[in-house]
């Protein structure tokens, strides 16, 4: 291992792009901890300590890596573009216009790219504004006034100039990061918004974990400790997983030479979606607690605090497993087109062997993929649902292992380091994965 990791920093390329991610990361955690101005250092540590409570508050935290207790200038995390990102895919299968950008390769993802910064700045400014009202709103807000809440003001002189300013820096903070993603998937290793909400996730993990330690003892942190390492050889070996239909091509000959003939194969993840459907899941669920700081109907804010704040209610559990199934199907179907691999097929002279070209081809390549989803689905939703029942039964409110945090970090990093054995490979050197 100690060989194979010496031979990353062996080629001058491949290192320097490692030092230039970890630079770039070391920056990202850097903003985490700068405070946004105006704000009342004293009620951010109530607000911290609230945080370590679960429910959703902890949820955007962990996805800021702590900024958002921090109150600092990246508090909004990764998630304003994580959430541009869903509408765009989402308005892709409504309008004809995104979908004929999805076809033009290069050109049409650079269209695309654009309009989703533009949309991650909107709703930058949305979430930033909403955000700053509930801090103000002190024992009626967002962040306090919940079950075992605390009564308290981060902003103790609220007055439009210092709101104003207060949402642009959180919005340059978001527009900041996003920036930050992209240069490390231009000049660095892995994909750089992956790389983010890695380091965000991992770094609040030794902290949780000392806290289950400290609140379960040492029989339920063991525990926890071999249920999150079982997790991750489950999530390994499922994301490894993979149907390969095999594909035939036939011979044909264009002058004098003759092509085709060979044979290959689709590969089909058990997983095809991801931490998607997870990711999706969450960023729904939360969506409504944030509204319920402007819904002025109080049956409603009732019900989403009894039933959506807490990650321990059975309909929490009930709607997030639900919700888990249906987007893991939905976002499969969004990137595996059986219609357009059937057509692929097709025009480059190729069959499955037993399957006739065109509409037998797509109605195997649909019924195979329904098929892998389910398992796939019913995985992750297991994933994300058991740990939420196992620290609801033992009343640890630390979610150091959560089934979002386990599947971001082991799925980031397969894929990081599939990209390092890549390019260790092109060079004749072993890779960690080989």
């Amino acid at each position: 291992m100690l060989g194979r990791l010496r031979n990353m920093f062996r080629v001058p390329d491949l290192r320097n792009k490692i030092l230039f991610t970890l630079l770039v990361v070391a920056v990202y955690r850097l903003g985490s901890k700068i405070p946004i101005p105006f704000v009342d250092f004293e009620a951010i540590k109530a607000l911290q300590d609230q945080a370590d409570q679960g429910g959703v508050v902890s949820f955007l935290n962990l996805f800021s890596g702590g900024a958002l207790t921090n109150v600092a200038i990246f508090a909004l995390g990764i998630m304003p573009y994580i959430t541009s990102s869903i509408i765009m895919q989402l308005l892709a299968v409504v309008i004809p216009k995104i979908e004929q950008w999805q076809q033009e390769g290069q050109v049409g993802q650079k269209k695309i790219t654009q309009w989703t910064r533009y949309l991650t700045v909107a709703l930058a400014i949305m979430q930033s504004t909403g955000i700053i009202f509930a801090l103000n709103q002190g024992s009626g807000g967002f962040f306090f006034g919940r079950r075992g809440g605390v009564n308290a003001d981060l902003i103790p002189v609220f007055n439009p100039s210092r709101v104003a300013l207060m949402v642009v820096t959180l919005t340059a903070g978001t527009a900041f990061i996003m920036w930050l993603g992209e240069l490390i998937t231009q000049r660095g290793v892995g994909n750089g918004m992956s790389i983010l909400i890695f380091s965000s996730v991992v770094s609040v993990l030794p902290f949780q974990g000392g806290a289950v330690l400290a609140e379960g003892g040492r029989l339920q942190f063991a525990f926890v400790i071999a249920m999150g390492v079982a997790m991750i050889v489950g999530i390994i070996f499922v994301e490894s997983g993979q149907r390969r239909i095999p594909v035939q091509f036939a011979k044909r000959v264009v002058g004098r030479r003759m092509y085709g003939g060979q044979s290959t194969y689709i590969p089909l993840k058990v997983n095809q979606s991801g931490v998607i459907p997870v990711i999706f899941a969450s960023s729904v669920l939360y969506f409504p607690v944030l509204l319920s700081n402007v819904i002025p109907w109080k049956a409603v804010q009732n019900f989403i605090n009894d039933n959506l704040v807490q990650q321990d209610s059975i309909f929490y559990i009930g709607a997030y497993t639900m919700m888990v199934i249906f987007f893991a199907y939905f976002y499969t179907a969004i990137t595996f087109n059986p219609q357009q691999q059937a057509d692929i097929i097709r025009k480059q002279g190729g069959f499955i062997p037993g399957i006739r070209p065109g509409p037998p081809t797509e109605q195997y390549l649909a019924k195979v993929l329904n098929r892998l989803t389910l398992p796939g689905s019913l995985f992750l939703a297991v994933i994300a649902v058991v740990p939420l029942i196992v620290f609801a039964a033992w009343n640890i409110t630390q979610f150091p292992f959560g089934g979002t945090a386990i599947l971001i970090t082991v799925g980031v990093a397969l894929e990081t380091m599939k990209q390092i054995d890549s390019q260790l490979l092109m060079r004749n050197y072993e890779g960690f994965l080989t």
